[in-house]
């Protein structure tokens, strides 16, 4: 029997996998919106056969169809697809007399961020340096302080640990071809479940990256279903399937 009834408000849980990988579809996280935009061309015969033209006939394509995602959880895959890049995790360590110049007033870099037990000495390790007088351990390295006792552009040597963490490297990479399945639940209908395959997602770059902000950023992306040749026979599609309760 033919269900008229179908208002939709939707909701769910996205999950992506390298298209062709052997490896699990794995959860995305919190996505905002998921919609799916037709870009349609449309070829057009004038009726020459009569006075006040008009059309004598009409074809319509799909040309493209796009996937737009806003994505609020900045993970490292996430990011790195969003900004063609690579993700790595890099093993918590320590790092012993690390050698550097000090400038009163600036930051020290460090190789690994978020530093603890941290000994600052000068070079040759014979002086060292006092916390909150000579120097500032920051999250991001060492800040050298105005009231710094050795002299300025000394070498010194600095020694610390770190925890894990992970590192994503911008532009590594070329735009990712994804296979995507959507596990949505209807809002407006009992929550009746909408499961939605995109076969072939090919990726675009994130708009833009916020990195300061008063609201929780997004990764604003794009991208265009491409055909799935492996997909085949009578009605079926290459490049989508939409299944509803």
């Amino acid at each position: 029997m033919a269900t008229v009834y179908k208002p939709y408000i939707g909701s769910g849980k996205i999950y992506a996998r390298v298209a062709g990988a052997d490896a699990p579809m794995i959860e995305v996280g919190n996505v905002s919106k998921l919609e799916l935009g037709v870009e349609e061309e449309t070829k057009e015969m004038q009726d020459y056969t009569k006075p006040g033209g008009g059309v004598y006939a009409s074809v319509s394509r799909i040309k493209n169809i796009t996937v737009g995602m806003s994505l609020h959880d900045l993970n490292p895959t996430n990011l790195a697809r969003a900004i063609f890049g690579t993700a790595s995790a890099v093993t918590g360590g320590t790092v012993t007399a690390a050698e550097y110049t000090a400038y009163k007033g600036g930051l020290i870099r460090l190789a690994h961020p978020n530093p603890t037990a941290v000994a600052v000495k000068n070079d040759g390790a014979t002086v060292t340096y006092t916390l909150g007088t000579d120097y500032e351990v920051r999250k991001e390295g060492i800040f050298i302080l105005d009231t710094f006792t050795g002299a300025e552009e000394s070498g010194i040597e600095v020694t610390y640990t770190y925890a894990g963490y992970d590192v994503v490297e911008a532009l590594t990479s070329s735009s990712v071809t994804l296979e995507m399945a959507f596990g949505g639940l209807n809002e407006a209908d009992s929550g009746k479940p909408v499961l939605v395959d995109l076969y072939r997602v090919k990726i675009g770059a994130a708009k833009t990256v916020s990195l300061i902000g008063d609201d929780f950023a997004a990764l604003e992306v794009e991208g265009k279903l491409q055909a799935d040749t492996t997909k085949t026979g009578e009605g079926i599609s290459q490049y989508y399937k939409v299944s509803m309760a």
